[in-house]
């Protein structure tokens, strides 16, 4: 009779601890990122906060060309891959990394760049009834996988830094860098039933921070010695102050409070539809996060 007792007690505390586990499982956010990592600098920030985070599940990680930039180098998207990979290893983390389109879609026909990032999209997309994508650069490849596969665009909720709102007459202009890179994904999108959540450009450049400041609050960590490396070595003039805009997106999706939202209807040629962007931002918030993050994954 005490064996059997035994038994039953163990197996309680078996069930309970599953349930516990897959309890936790399904209390985090599962999201895909989309980055264009090998761009500019605040990619790999943005990455290092969202891979820290305990909260979000990242189910794949893919790389996105900057093909069309002018300091584009002979395969961006791999070397956006490239970094993706060696973050990971940085941070001693598995996620899933995949490649994305090597260019912008294509100008006729199928224009869909069909890619391992793109066929992700869509499985993942097909296996829920809303998949979270957070896109730090071109969406070329959010937008193949809808070209692709159309019937999967109301399951997407969107994240996107890009375009310029003038909030107060409600103006959408695209002629930042991440629309440029590729048009005609923005407007598949904007046309589309994708459920779209913007930072515009003009509400991220809040992000701007001095290097100094930067330093002070990461430099005696070897992941933010990694950081600051890519800072000192990037290609671009920018050395004493920088915006780390795809910080603001990633902060302002882990945490809500971080930011403001509005709902917009747009224009006839911007889709004519609500899209929610968001207006304001707590830039202070995000950088003593980010660093208190940064501190507590080190420590681990």
């Amino acid at each position: 009779m005490l064996k059997f007792n035994k038994l039953i007690v163990g197996l309680f505390f078996t069930c309970f601890l599953s349930f516990g586990q897959i309890a936790n499982a399904q209390q985090k956010t599962m999201v895909i990122v989309d980055a264009d990592t090998g761009n500019e600098v605040d990619d790999l920030f943005a990455l290092v906060r969202i891979i820290a985070e305990s909260s979000v599940e990242i189910t794949a990680l893919t790389a996105a060309h900057w093909q069309t930039s002018l300091w584009a180098i002979p395969n961006t998207m791999e070397n956006s891959h490239r970094l993706n990979q060696q973050l990971l290893g940085e941070m001693g983390s598995d996620i899933k990394t995949l490649r994305g389109a090597t260019a912008r879609m294509y100008d006729w026909g199928d224009r869909a760049q069909h890619s391992a990032a793109a066929y992700e999209i869509i499985s993942q997309a097909e296996g829920t009834n809303q998949l979270n994508i957070l896109v730090l650069g071109a969406l070329t490849n959010v937008a193949s996988a809808i070209f692709i596969k159309p019937e999967i665009a109301n399951k997407l909720k969107v994240y996107w830094l890009g375009t310029t709102m003038d909030f107060e007459k409600g103006i959408l202009k695209r002629n930042d860098f991440n629309p440029l890179m590729d048009p005609f994904a923005l407007d598949l999108l904007l046309e589309s039933e994708v459920e779209l959540v913007i930072l515009p450009v003009n509400v991220a450049s809040a992000m701007e921070i001095a290097y100094d400041d930067l330093e002070n609050n990461i430099a005696d960590l070897d992941l933010g010695k990694f950081l600051l490396e890519r800072w000192d070595t990037h290609l671009d003039g920018s050395r004493k102050s920088r915006v780390l805009w795809d910080l603001a997106l990633i902060s302002a999706f882990i945490n809500p409070d971080f930011a403001k939202i509005v709902t917009i209807r747009t224009s006839r040629d911007s889709g004519n539809r609500d899209i929610q962007f968001y207006n304001e931002i707590n830039a202070k918030a995000i950088y003593q996060d980010f660093y208190a993050t940064l501190l507590a994954f080190s420590k681990e």
